[in-house]
This record gives structure tokens, C-alpha cells and sequence, in this order.
């Protein structure tokens, strides 16, 4: 009889002994993310939270200039900061300039910027190189530095914008709404850069084959941007007008330079200037910090009210 060849084996590789590595439970990854912003979310609390805190807790208090120099004692006042301020006819005036004209100073800023972030896909390397360094130059522009620019350059006296008008003496700052439209102008010119810079960069993104489709189907260039580029722009669009609410919101630099510390009689007030003047003007220290926890009320309203928006649209951030 002969013998049935050995059927040919594969070496089988002996067993590794020892511990298998443990899965991560989803409870101890959940907090990885945290133990990495602790060393910022550390250094925010020391200079948001501890100030924040010592604002409101000023706003209950009676602490004027005799407080402050020891002369009388701190007194809690409750709410009583709170309810001279909502009583006072002026604050609600200044509030609702404020509203206006934070939301002409957004919607025009959003406008430009948007506007120019398409322009710097359509144009060559050259004139866009110009626009972004003439565009950074005009954001790194100290504030003041940048109102006491736009004041010469509207000065009725020697400003050249008069001359090339023809508007001889006039005075941009006499008026409430010229004035108001003379620092609006101003503040759009260094908030416009933060808006194009990341709008372009967010267009840039934006597969070019979605482009040429829809341009291939005949959709003209505010069609492509209107149905196109916002939807996907959304989420960047919302970082840029939240920034841009807050910052227009809280103006001062651009109010109390340009308009000398809120215009003739206070008709150019917004609700920093005003601040400024109750806590330091009048050392009504307590009625300014209610103005400004007002303000963080305010600002923390909308900001909310704007992402639950998106959030019933099915947006993500």
C-alpha cells in the first residue's frame, strides 16, 4: 500500500499571552476633550469670570465716589440700580440708537466684506495681493488711530473729502445722523477685513465642480452666491455675525472720539459711551455696571436666539 501524502499545513503562530488593551469607555473619552481647554478655559475664567462677577455684584451696590474713598460705607441696594436705570427715559433712547445703529454698522459690514471676498476669487494675483494687504492694514489699525484718521479726512476746515465734494464748511459731526453715518463708516472700514478674510477662505473651500455646475446650468453669479455659497457658507457666515453683533454692539472708541464723548448734547450716546459717563463722569459706579450687565444680557440674548434659529433650520456648527 502506499502511504497518503501529508496534506501541507500553515504554520500556526502561537498565541501572544498577555493583556488585551481595554476599549475606552464613551464616559472617559467624553472627557478628553476637556482636559486638553483646560489650560484656556483656565486663563478665560481668570479674565472673564472673576471681572464679570465684580460687575454685578457693583450693580447691587451703593458705591459712588464716597465709596469708593472710604468717606462711606458700601450699602446692597438690590435691585433698586436696576430700577432707576429702566425708569430713566434717556437709557431707553440710548438703547434703541444702539440697536440701529449696531445693526446698519453689521448688515453693511457683512455686505462689503461678503462683496470683496467674491471679488478676491474673480480677480489675478496681483490686484489681489493689493486688496488683502490694504484690507489688513485698514484691521490693524489701532481704533483711535483710525477715528482721529477718518476725523481729518471729513475736517471742515482742512479735510479733503469737503474740497472734492464741494461742501465747503460743512460739519459731518453737527448732526445726529450725519455723525452717526461719518462713524459708521469708520467702523466698517476696520471690521470689513475679519469678514472678507474668512468669507474668502471658507469660498476657497468650496469644491470648484459645485461652481462650474451651477454656472454650466445657467445660474448667474447672485443666483451661484444666493443658493450656492451661503448654504455652505452658513456656518461661517454665523461666527462672523456673531462677532460682528458683539463688537458693533459695545462700540466706544469710534462714539467718544469722533462724536467728543457722544455729540451735542448726547445725541450720539450709545450704551458704552453711556456707561462711561454714569460710572466715570457722574461716579455713579453701580449705575454704570448695571448698564454693562445689561449690555452682557443683551449680547448673550441674541446670541442664543440667533443659534436656536439655526438650530430649527438643521444647521450644525
Amino acid at each position: 500500500m502506499t502511504a497518503e501524502p501529508e496534506t501541507a499545513r500553515a504554520p500556526v503562530a502561537a498565541p501572544v499571552r498577555g493583556r488585551r488593551p481595554r476599549p475606552r469607555s464613551p464616559r472617559r473619552a467624553g472627557w478628553t476633550p476637556w482636559l486638553y481647554l483646560a489650560p484656556a478655559l483656565a486663563v478665560l475664567g481668570a479674565l472673564l469670570v472673576y471681572p464679570i462677577y465684580q460687575l454685578g455684584l457693583i450693580s447691587f451696590l451703593e458705591y459712588t465716589q464716597a465709596q469708593v474713598s472710604g468717606g462711606e460705607p458700601t450699602s446692597f441696594q438690590g435691585l433698586a440700580n436696576y430700577t432707576a436705570l429702566l425708569s430713566d427715559s434717556q437709557f431707553w433712547s440710548v438703547l434703541f440708537a444702539t440697536v440701529v445703529f449696531a445693526a446698519a454698522c453689521v448688515v453693511t459690514t457683512l455686505a462689503v466684506g461678503c462683496a470683496l471676498a467674491v471679488l478676491l476669487t474673480r480677480v489675478r494675483a496681483l490686484p489681489r495681493l493689493a486688496l488683502m494687504l490694504a484690507a489688513l492694514g485698514a484691521w490693524a489699525t489701532p481704533a483711535i488711530t483710525g477715528s482721529t484718521v477718518w476725523m481729518f479726512l471729513f475736517d471742515p476746515d482742512f479735510g479733503p473729502v469737503n474740497r472734492v465734494l464741494g461742501l465747503g464748511d460743512h460739519s459731518w459731526t453737527y448732526g445726529r445722523y450725519s455723525a452717526f453715518l461719518l462713524v459708521l463708516l469708520e467702523v466698517v472700514w476696520c471690521s470689513f477685513p475679519f469678514v472678507m478674510v474668512t468669507v474668502y477662505a471658507g469660498i476657497r473651500a468650496i469644491p470648484g465642480e459645485v461652481l462650474e455646475a451651477a454656472a454650466l446650468d445657467g445660474a448667474s453669479q447672485w443666483r451661484i452666491w444666493r443658493a450656492v455659497m451661503v448654504p455652505m457658507l452658513r456656518p461661517i457666515l454665523t461666527v462672523v455675525t456673531i462677532q460682528s453683533v458683539i463688537w458693533d454692539f459695545k462700540v466706544f472708541t469710534q462714539i467718544y472720539v469722533m462724536t467728543n464723548g457722544g455729540g451735542i448734547a448726547g445725541q450720539n450716546l450709545v450704551l458704552n459711551v453711556y456707561a462711561y459717563q454714569k460710572a466715570f463722569a457722574s461716579s455713579q459706579y453701580s449705575l454704570g455696571s448695571a448698564i454693562g450687565v445689561v449690555m452682557l444680557l443683551i449680547l448673550l440674548a441674541a446670541t442664543l436666539v440667533y443659534l436656536r434659529l439655526l438650530r430649527r433650520q438643521g444647521e450644525e456648527l
